[in-house]
């Protein structure tokens, strides 16, 4: 089986921070699923090495074609799975197997902005894995951008505020529907959010968090992080803009929650909207759209890039896998 490093539009090349971004790699010649799954196990250590340095990898041509086959594809790499029921995310998602689900379930004309994942939460991800099941529509990529080269540029151009993350962290508000609403891109219900049956049950677990909440009609639960960090350091010492500000200041709008309103620094501070335009358009400038194929197999280092969702016509279906 023959694999190589091939080029696709729109790649970036950072020379100083680990070179072409994302790198991708494809086989003409795969024979079967275990061919593929031989050369993944041989190239193992290589391959998460590479995804420490270059910070997402493409997998292009390896005979993956179920989601039984993307759950053996994650089994090679040896990794601990991070259970979607265990996280504070507010996504709405199935889960097809133990360690894979379905991506963010918004509907097809909503963005998903770039974000780190589960990073508006104390417990979030270490890498992702997606995996394209179907492919058959207009739009609909998956945007990726590297947070540590984001964060550098930002730093230059509004230094006050990238010293306002780093010192302040962030607080993260959103509303919770009683039930899930699978119309809102976080439409996921407090009782799922939060693995919880009763209101009793539900304030405590947010006191044990340090969350701050208060009760709506209709049992709308709208609650409010601690101070999280917006600005994180690496363990090689890069710094990256970890947090989901681009996100909710874009796109956490739906019936109970309005846009731009659902952040503040971690001392209630508000973040001044022109900031927040200068990070959205350096990410946007830096972002790599995934141009998804059927069988694709996409792993994202979660400290180092953030992705999104483009909307999209037609059918598409991306899975997803967590890695603690």
């Amino acid at each position: 089986m023959n694999v190589e490093s091939i080029e696709l539009a729109g790649q970036q090349d950072f020379a100083d921070a680990g070179g072409v971004f994302p790198l991708i790699y494809a086989s003409a010649d795969a024979p079967d699923l275990d061919a593929s799954l031989t050369w993944l196990t041989e190239n193992r250590e290589r391959l998460l090495s590479e995804l420490a340095t270059h910070g997402a990898l493409l997998l292009r041509g390896f005979r993956v074609e179920s989601d039984g086959d993307f759950d053996q594809l994650i089994q090679r790499f040896e990794l601990p799975n991070f259970t979607y029921s265990d996280s504070l995310s507010n996504a709405v998602r199935r889960n097809r197997t133990e360690r894979v689900f379905t991506a963010n379930e918004a509907p097809p004309e909503v963005s998903i902005y770039l974000h780190h994942e589960m990073a508006q939460t104390p417990v979030f991800p270490s890498k992702l894995f997606f995996f394209c099941e179907q492919a058959q529509m207009s739009g609909g990529a998956t945007p990726l951008c590297r947070s540590d080269i984001l964060l550098s540029r930002l730093a230059a151009s509004r230094p006050e505020f990238v010293a306002a993350c780093e010192e302040r962290g962030v607080r993260y508000s959103n509303s919770m529907p009683a039930t899930d609403d699978p119309s809102s891109g976080q439409g996921r219900s407090w009782r799922s959010t939060l693995s919880v049956t009763t209101a009793a049950e539900a304030e405590a677990k947010l006191t044990a968090l340090n969350y701050s909440w208060e009760w709506h009609l209709q049992e709308v639960l709208r609650v409010t992080t601690p101070a999280l960090p917006a600005v994180r350091e690496l363990a090689d010492g890069r710094k990256v803009f970890f947090n989901q500000l681009i996100a909710a200041f874009r796109g956490w709008k739906d019936a109970r929650n309005e846009a731009g309103k659902s952040i503040q620094f971690g001392d209630g501070s508000s973040i001044d909207p022109a900031d927040m335009a200068m990070a959205i358009q350096l990410a946007d400038e830096l972002s790599f759209d995934t141009p998804w194929q059927a069988g694709d197999v996409a792993l994202v280092d979660n400290f180092l890039v953030m992705h999104g969702r483009r909307p999209f016509s037609g059918e598409r279906a991306v899975l997803a896998s967590l890695v603690a």
